[in-house]
């Protein structure tokens, strides 16, 4: 790549019909990759042929481009010469307020919460916290565990309790795991990356999402390097409507080793209405919103005959999830197609409101198919806050819990402020079990919890055929 070419012959490139863009001084020929851009097409034109270098950095790695095949890059940008002042852009997304209150006072869930509301840049905030249309789904995924209560025990020794666990075979010290997110780079510059040091530090599992700011391995090997016992690592797959790239992904993931299983996400197969981040993104300068650009790419024809499809790639022995469960009658059918795990999710509340808390969820589970348990690992994710909340799915079958934002708001602190998250949750968890006389979580189980609050809205039935299946329509008397 010895060549040098100069501004003004990159800004000649300025169309979808040749298209090339700088990042780190480096020139890209971006002409046939644009169209298939994750992230839509628009912020590739944006920057054509001018540098785009903040506005990459603020959402990717480096490696990302690596990827790109050696006739793209063309040469490295001429420096001799004055820019063009065009080529002179604010950032996409502007860096973190500084003027955080001190870590060591923030002692709760809700405090990292707090603390990101007044420090995320605009767009960020709109993007972490953001959920479909009216945010009913979002807000019941944590008042439902909030409804449920707990039945304490007591005159037990609980001076010493134990939360460790294993996942799919893997020992983890911690049954809250970071579930997968995208875009982590916009909270903090190490993103997946510090997630993946302190999750490691303290033993707990990391699901990395297609859509994260760095790639698999480079968790991988940040992780390794952060600690002699790396914590299990999982990768959560958005099929790609050109089945070819998803199969790239999960042949190096499988190639890569230290792949702990694959969650394939099933709830989403078009991306939710997220208005908070439609209208973070509305002005002319940069019309983009990270969520629903970035969801174009997502294969809405993904059926249960494709989950063969995904075992051949990555072979009998690495497991496979489903993510983004939502009722008995899948997670049935999950288990006759033969996965290792479900993960009962409503992606957040981001995909479509008003469909079912999570918690209820499990609860139809153990209602409608107890057996599943036995048969599959299960996990749950969405509105968990507190020790409190973990401790309540538990009780109710789930393996180990996924936390999202959560674990993004500690982010909002680098690694520290994730290794601080994790240890609040541990920490309630560990009181909320003393409390409740219970000393391991082998112990858990649904008696320990009344849900009378809400079973009134559990399902009683399988339902395993769709509710209108024998539905006919009057007929008009017109």
């Amino acid at each position: 790549m010895a060549l040098t070419i100069s501004a003004h012959e990159v800004s000649k490139h300025n169309s979808l019909d040749s298209l090339w863009t700088v990042v780190d001084g480096v020139v890209y020929d971006l002409t046939e990759f644009a169209p298939s851009h994750p992230g839509g097409v628009n912020i590739i034109l944006e920057y054509a042929g001018r540098d785009a270098t903040a506005a990459y950095s603020a959402v990717h790695s480096p490696f990302f481009l690596t990827t790109l095949p050696p006739s793209k890059i063309l040469g490295r940008l001429d420096t001799s010469a004055p820019l063009p002042a065009m080529w002179i852009a604010t950032p996409s997304l502007p860096p973190l307020t500084a003027d955080k209150p001190p870590l060591y006072t923030v002692i709760s869930s809700h405090d990292f919460l707090r603390v990101a509301l007044a420090s995320f840049p605009l767009k960020t905030l709109a993007f972490v916290t953001g959920a479909a249309t009216d945010l009913l789904t979002h807000r019941r995924n944590a008042s439902a565990y909030a409804d449920i209560t707990l039945r304490p025990r007591a005159l037990i020794d609980v001076s010493s309790v134990r939360i460790h666990t294993s996942i799919l075979g893997h020992r983890v010290q911690t049954p809250i795991f970071c579930a997968p997110t995208g875009n982590s780079k916009s909270v903090h510059p190490d993103g997946e990356l510090a997630l993946g040091r302190a999750c490691s530090a303290l033993g707990a599992a990391q699901v990395v999402s297609t859509a994260a700011s760095y790639s698999l391995s480079e968790v991988i090997d940040a992780t390794k390097a952060a600690s002699s016992t790396p914590h299990p690592i999982f990768f959560q797959l958005y099929v790609d409507r050109d089945r070819a790239k998803s199969e790239r992904f999960l042949r190096a993931a499988a190639a890569r080793g230290h792949l702990a299983g694959v969650f394939v996400t099933v709830d989403a197969p078009v991306v939710g209405k997220r208005e908070a981040d439609q209208r973070a993104h509305s002005d002319a300068a940069n019309p983009r919103a990270l969520g629903p650009v970035r969801g174009h790419y997502i294969d809405s024809s993904l059926a249960w005959d494709d989950l063969r499809w995904v075992r051949a790639i990555v072979g009998a022995e690495i497991p496979i999830l489903l993510k983004g469960v939502q009722s008995a009658a899948d997670a049935v059918r999950a288990v006759r197609a033969g996965v290792q795990g479900i993960v009962v999710s409503n992606h957040g509340g981001r995909s479509l409101d008003t469909a079912p808390a999570s918690v209820l969820v499990l609860l139809e589970l153990q209602r409608c198919c107890p057996e599943v348990f036995d048969k599959v690992e299960v996990f749950v994710d969405g509105g968990i806050m507190r020790g409190t909340d973990v401790f309540k799915a538990l009780c109710l079958g789930a393996r180990a819990v996924g936390v999202g934002r959560g674990f993004l708001y500690g982010l909002n602190y680098g690694e520290e402020g994730v290794k601080r998250f994790i240890e609040i949750m541990n920490d309630e968890l560990e009181t909320t079990m003393k409390n409740c006389g219970v000393t391991s979580l082998d112990q858990v189980y649904p008696g320990l919890l009344n849900t009378r609050a809400v079973d009134h809205l559990i399902p009683d039935s399988l339902s395993e055929e769709h509710p209108y299946a024998k539905w006919r329509p009057r007929q008009s008397k017109l």
